[in-house]
This record gives C-alpha cells, structure tokens and sequence, in this order.
C-alpha cells in the first residue's frame, strides 16, 4: 500500500488533502455526505475577532473554471467558534484542523489567535493577510512586506503553534511580501490564487460578456509565484501542491511551502 503520510510543519497528516478555507465551512455540511476523516485536514471558514455578516446579496457567480465571489467574510466570531463549532467539530472530524484567521487590525489578529491557540484540536493558525487594515488607510495588509511581518511577529508572540501566512496575489512583488513573512518566524506559506476584480470585471461576467480566468491560467499564475519564492528563499520543495473541484464546483488552488525553520520542526 502507498504510504500517503505526510508532516506540515511537524504534524503528520494521513495524506496530503486539505480542503481550502471558504470551501468547507466548519466541515459539518460535507460530513453528512461522507467520513471527512479521509482527508489529511482541511481549512476552515475564515474566522475574524466579532461576528461579521459579510457583503449582501448577490454576492457569487459560477464561471468557467471557478467561481467569482464577495462574501466579506461572514462568519459568528470567534468566540461562537471556540463555544459551539468546534465541540460540534469534535463529534465528527477527529484530527487536527487548520484555523484560518482573518483581521483588520494587528489587534484583532492577535486576539483571535491566541484564543485559538489554546484549543487542542487547532494543529495550525493559517493567518489571512488580504484583509484591508482599518488603521493603515485600508490597505491590505499582504501588499507590503513591512506589514505583513509586523502581523507574522504580533502574532508569534502570543502562539505556541505554527503560523501559515496566507498571502495575497494581488501584488507587484510577492517574494519580497513572502521573505518577509519567514524572516518574521512564519512557519509556512501559502500563495492564494483569488484575483481582484473591478465592478466591469464582474458586471461583465455576470451578463456572459467575459471570461476573466479559467483553469489553466491560474495554474500558470501559481506555478510562478511558487518558482518564484522558492528561487528566492532557496525552498528546495512545497508540501502541498493541489487543485480540487468540490461537490459544490468551487475550485481550490493553493500551495503549501514550509519555510526552512519548519522544515527543521518537521524532521526532528
């Protein structure tokens, strides 16, 4: 038999399937279709410091290849989190999952992860530094290196576990952004393959006017960022390299690189 097993920045895995965050909720809905514990983990719904109720409707559309979308990152807040989805969690999906963390505030980012640090059945704190930050004039904070880092340390500070740092694409040097997160002690990286899009890009989608990605675009666009950060921080190997179509069609395409001080982790 195929040894499938595989470590993440010194946890093992089954194998190397990790459903991405937005995709999978908090797993209960995918649970009452099949034993989730096949999977190696996965990603859950990001989750934010306060409930948020996300953007109105209408806020998805299908597309070819994929799908466009601007929930604004509904989700019940972490301390609903801690008291009701995960014990929910518990009774059906028994192995570490990973807990994507959204902020707009180097604040809120502590505060959600080191309240999440603290819960065994959290294996990684996978850190969303997209979000816009309400204190520095609404810019993302995974468009500046300096940025992001400041969250890769705060959040450091207060975790004993390791930190994956999901980045943005939507920037003009994501290898300065992504050494800047190891540097900070990142554990790991992720290079996402969500695109900002204008009004025009969506309006023209929505009326069948426009296809503004497809399948095998984005497939370049990720095998690129990924050269190019392994080039430039010497990363020899990615974890995890995958693209999946989920019952609901939403693709998944991200990948997974360890920085070498979790590499170290892993092989002690």
């Amino acid at each position: 038999m195929v040894n499938t097993k595989v470590t993440l920045c010194g946890l093992e895995l089954s194998n190397p399937l990790i459903p991405a965050s937005g995709t999978f909720g908090y797993g209960y809905e995918f649970a009452e279709l099949y034993d989730i514990n096949v999977l190696g983990s996965f990603s859950w719904k990001g989750t934010t410091a306060d409930m948020r109720l996300g953007n109105p409707q209408p806020r998805i559309a299908e597309m070819t290849g994929g799908m466009l979308n601007a929930v604004g990152l509904q989700n019940p807040g972490v301390d609903h989190v801690i008291a009701h989805e995960l014990p929910e969690m518990k009774e059906f999906f028994h192995k570490p999952v990973m807990a994507n963390v959204s902020g707009f505030s180097i604040e809120q980012y502590v505060k959600t992860c080191e309240k999440l640090d603290k819960e065994e059945q959290v294996g990684w704190l996978e850190v969303n530094v997209s979000c816009p930050n309400v204190h520095g004039g609404g810019m993302s904070f995974g468009t500046s290196p300096e940025a992001a880092a400041e969250v890769v340390k705060a959040v450091k500070k207060v975790t004993t576990k390791p930190v994956i740092i999901k980045l943005s694409p939507n920037v003009t040097d994501i290898v300065a952004i992504a050494k800047a997160c190891e540097d900070a002690g990142a554990d790991g990286i992720i290079l996402k393959s969500g695109e900002l899009l204008t009004n025009w890009d969506v309006q023209s989608v929505m009326n069948g006017k426009r296809m503004v990605f497809n399948q095998p675009i984005l497939e370049k666009i990720l095998q690129r960022f990924r050269q190019s950060v392994i080039n430039e921080n010497k990363r020899t190997e990615a974890l995890i390299d995958y693209d999946i179509e989920v019952t609901a069609r939403i693709l998944i395409d991200s990948l997974y690189t360890e920085t070498p001080a979790a590499q170290k982790r892993s092989a002690k």
